[in-house]
């Protein structure tokens, strides 16, 4: 039998988006970080977006099946893009969330910044830079792609590297 300390955490890890949404599995045993999976869920332009809602849910549904994660990051909205591309990547985070919540498995948000920082140790990191990290984090013979995976990827190496930090303090301060 394992102890609890050798046990894997897995992490479903999301980056949002009505037309791309990027997931990126990583499970965590001790301090090492290994790549369970990773990709992009795509959904056609001119379907209806009700349709491509139930898409996205009945994908990462499919990915909660597969992989029994303890835990799923998604990628906070950035403000800085229109409202309208705000709105559907609003409705995508909603329709991964109600997959998690049908689950059972807790959500934790963390903004683009927060994702760089975890990652690359700066908030202002490049995009291919963020790229290349996730590579040599996870050990990847290639870079990750596309960049929504990698984004998923990168999210997920955020909270497996930040929530037992975070429990550890929480712990500490009761």
């Amino acid at each position: 039998m394992m102890g609890a300390e050798s046990q894997a955490v897995i992490v479903l890890g999301i980056d949002p988006g009505l037309a791309n949404t990027g997931y990126g599995v990583v499970a965590r045993r001790g301090g090492r970080l290994l790549a369970l999976d990773g990709g992009v869920i795509q959904t056609p332009a001119h379907a209806p977006p009700e349709l491509r809602l139930a898409e996205i849910h009945a994908a990462v549904d499919a990915l909660l099946c597969a992989h029994e994660p303890d835990a799923m990051a998604l990628e906070e909205l950035y403000f800085g893009q229109n409202v309208r591309t705000a709105f559907a990547v609003g409705q995508a985070r909603g329709a991964v969330m109600l997959a998690a919540g049908q689950h059972g498995v807790p959500c934790s948000g963390y903004t683009p910044q927060q994702v760089k920082g975890a990652v690359c140790g700066s908030g202002r990191a490049a995009k291919d830079q963020v790229g290349r990290m996730v590579q040599a984090l996870l050990a990847l013979e290639d870079e990750p792609t596309p960049d929504h995976a990698a984004d998923a990827l990168a999210v997920a190496i955020c909270h497996a590297n930040c929530a037992p930090l975070a429990s550890a303090l929480a712990q500490a301060s009761a």
